[in-house]
């Protein structure tokens, strides 16, 4: 049997619900997966989830927008592991819809903190982890210009421009960055935006993350 500690490790950003989770559990037969995410529950019942199934997880309950804290957790995996083979980042700030004039500071601030300026934070302190072999996946969700969306679908953009730059600029290098476009799917970010919609005719999450790894080959 194949000792865990010896498996390929994976770092997912927004382990603790959704997207995020699916991902880590798909992932967890054939990786050690470093699950980040602010609920603590969340993250132990992933582990839970993960244990059952016969695999293992770090949990890193910490907040991706405070940088000291992703300092030290990319340096904990440098110091244990050496390397990340794959970095999937699902976290995302879904600010309640509102129209452009009202949409509230707060709430704005909260999502330029988590979707643009952590994951412009992210990139360069997980980039020599990954190295020239490694993969990042990042996830589409282009809501720019549409009414009530300003503030999620401004920053959301501003995420993915990021990342399609890195991605240009490792195409012949390494690593591979993948951006990729999950179905409409049964997460409570969703039900959020669309709260009178028909969950059965949505993705489940774990269908999504299972075509979604499968893509990256």
């Amino acid at each position: 049997m194949t000792d865990l500690h010896d498996f390929p490790i994976a770092l997912v950003t927004g382990a603790s619900r959704g997207l995020g989770a699916a991902m880590a559990e798909a992932l967890a037969p054939t990786h050690h997966v470093v699950a980040v995410a602010r609920t603590v529950g969340g993250l132990e019942e992933l582990d839970e989830r993960i244990r059952a199934a016969g695999g293992q997880a770090t949990l890193a309950p910490m907040d991706i927008t405070t940088r000291d804290a992703m300092a030290q957790l990319c340096r904990s995996i440098h110091d244990r592991w050496g390397r990340l083979a794959l970095w999937i980042h699902t976290a995302v700030h879904a600010a309640p819809l509102s129209p452009a004039d009202h949409v509230d500071a707060r709430d704005l601030e909260r999502s330029i903190a988590t979707n643009v300026s952590a994951t412009g934070v992210l990139i360069p302190y997980v980039a020599p982890l990954l190295g020239l072999e490694g993969q990042a996946v990042f996830l589409d969700d282009p809501r720019a210009g549409e009414k009530f969306f300003g503030a999620y679908g401004a920053t959301k953009a501003a995420q993915i421009a990021l990342a399609r730059s890195w991605q240009a600029e490792t195409a012949r290098t390494g690593p591979r960055v993948h951006i990729l476009a999950p179905a409409p799917m049964a997460t409570a970010t969703r039900a959020r935006f669309f709260p009178g919609e028909d969950r059965e005719t949505l993705a489940h999450p774990r269908d999504e993350a299972a075509r979604l790894l499968a893509s990256l080959g």
